[in-house]
């Protein structure tokens, strides 16, 4: 039987089957779509914040004037569990955001010092704001803000610091003033390394801030300034803003030496009042001590030092010290003098402490003294003034003392007190009880004589009322003297008739009277 030998053909190339291309394309499409996100997608960073109270992931969002910019993905604690951490993914557009000086914050309905923000968030809930940098650095770590920026980078202006002993009622976010008008506002303050200082970062907007030069002055507007001392009752504020939320306000000095444009982050000293901050310099100061034989109440420290109405100092201190001699114990009151203040008086100016001291020492010699007085009746406050007293014994004044003591002379309400005394002991010395006596009988004495001069009074009173009856006009007295003058008259007119006769016809004396034709 013949052997068939089968015939081997090469194979053919396997090719795929049609039903693999929907799965193909799909996969194509799926790579396309992450690549494209891929591409899309902008930078991841880490936000670290205090709490995350309102951000939840996948939820929150990151916006930037409205305009959403990135989402929260991830939300978890840190290794120290000190903060939270919050991943964001921002889209690709924002990924100039990234910069080391954006800042960030969680936008919550707050009440700040600048006005009230974020209710918005009470609908649609909390979300991430941004405040873009403008830095080159690149950066994926970030520290939130606990606080919103008062201030947005994108704004023209420059900032200052300002450094102050006591911060009053401002806050961040509390206003600054140039002639009534709000220019600006606080940034931030801190606690100075010294511990006694305070320094404010304030931002000034474009164009008020070029009205900032060397020559200016800044001081508190806060709430109502309310004085009560011894110049009297004193009452500013600068806006109504001002009294519910505190403020500053500043002014520039006229054109002197120091007139120049203020650098960015120039350091200004921060003054308690208006009056304060644009008052002189004061030079260096001198203090002495003051020890006075009357009370001090109602005198308190900070009160004036005045010289015939100008402020030449203040109180510093007000204690108590033994006289060694009389064992009395009397108030010491210590001062800061500024003697450079009377230059503006035509004096030279000092020019060193000692030089300071002897201008003192050549004022006490020609009588200057200490006293205190009142400075309001209403009030009650006391002050002290300097003034000369030419007629006030010489008393020596040493002044190359640490302290020098300044002489003084009891003050006008202790010598109205000492003239008072000194009548109620010349009265206490007087024999009242004699006087009372010798009084006494006096005013018997006296009660005698006025009855007597009463019955004379009376006796007095019925003459006249019998005078009246006889001088009224139907009294016989009245027609009796009025017939005896119609007599009279008629007497005088016979006599008269005679005479003429007798002087017309003399004859008739002998002849008698003849008859007329």
């Amino acid at each position: 039987m013949q052997r068939i030998e089968p015939i081997i053909k090469p194979s053919r190339r396997w090719l795929p089957s049609k039903v693999w291309i929907i799965p193909l394309l799909s996969a194509l499409i799926g790579l396309s779509l992450v690549i494209n996100a891929v591409l899309e997608r902008g930078p991841t960073i880490t936000v670290s914040f205090a709490t995350a109270e309102g951000i939840e992931a996948e939820k929150t969002k990151v916006k930037f004037k409205d305009v959403d910019i990135g989402v929260v993905k991830e939300v978890h604690l840190a290794d120290d569990r000190s903060r939270v951490l919050v991943s964001i993914e921002l889209a690709r557009e924002a990924r100039g955001f990234a910069v080391a000086d954006s800042r960030f914050w969680v936008v919550r309905p707050r009440l700040a010092g600048s006005g009230v923000s974020g209710l918005e968030t009470l609908l649609s809930g909390a979300y991430i704001g941004v405040d873009a940098g403008h830095a080159d650095e690149r950066r994926s770590s970030f520290t939130g803000l606990e606080t919103p920026p008062v201030v947005p980078s994108d704004i023209p202006g420059r900032r200052f610091q300002l450094v102050t002993d006591d911060i009053g009622s401002l806050d961040v976010g509390s206003p600054v003033y140039f002639h009534r008008i709000a220019v600006g506002h606080v940034e931030s303050f801190s606690l100075e390394s010294d511990g006694r200082n305070l320094s404010l970062s304030i931002f000034i907007r474009s164009p008020y801030d070029h009205f900032v030069t060397g020559a200016t002055r800044f001081w508190h507007a806060s709430g109502i300034d309310l004085r009560l001392d011894a110049d009297g009752v004193k009452l500013n504020t600068q806006s109504l803003a001002t009294i519910l939320m505190g403020g500053i306000a500043f002014e520039t000095l006229a054109e002197t030496a120091e007139s120049q444009k203020a650098a960015e982050g120039m350091r200004f000293a921060l003054a308690h009042d208006r009056s304060e901050a644009l008052k002189a310099p004061d030079g260096e100061s001198m203090s002495v001590v003051l020890h006075f034989s009357q009370s001090v109440r109602g005198l308190a420290v900070g009160a004036p030092v005045d010289f015939r109405g100008i402020a030449l100092g203040q109180v510093h201190t007000i204690g108590l010290t033994i006289d060694p001699k009389s064992g009395d114990f009397k108030p010491t009151v210590t001062v800061d003098l500024f003697p450079d203040r009377l230059v503006e008086a035509g004096l030279p100016q000092a020019g060193s402490q000692e030089d300071r001291r002897l201008r003192v020492a050549a004022l006490v010699e020609r009588g200057l003294r200490g006293q205190l007085r009142s400075g309001s009746l209403l009030t009650g406050q006391l002050y002290v003034a300097l003034d000369f007293f030419p007629q006030a014994p010489p008393v020596p004044f040493n002044a190359a003392a640490e302290t020098p003591d300044l002489p003084t002379v009891p003050g006008d309400f202790e010598e109205l007190q000492k003239q008072v005394h000194a009548i109620l002991a010349k009265l206490d010395k007087l024999p009242l009880d004699t006087l009372g006596r010798d009084l006494h009988q006096v005013l018997t004495s006296m009660d005698g004589t006025l009855r007597n001069l009463d019955t004379a009074t009376q006796q007095t009173s019925a003459t006249l009322q019998q005078l009246r009856a006889t001088a009224a006009e139907d009294s016989p007295l009245q027609q009796d003297t009025r017939q005896t003058m119609r007599a009279m008259t008629e007497a005088t007119r016979s006599l008269k008739r005679l005479t003429d006769t007798l002087e017309r016809q003399p004859e008739a004396l002998l002849r008698g009277r003849k008859d007329s034709q």
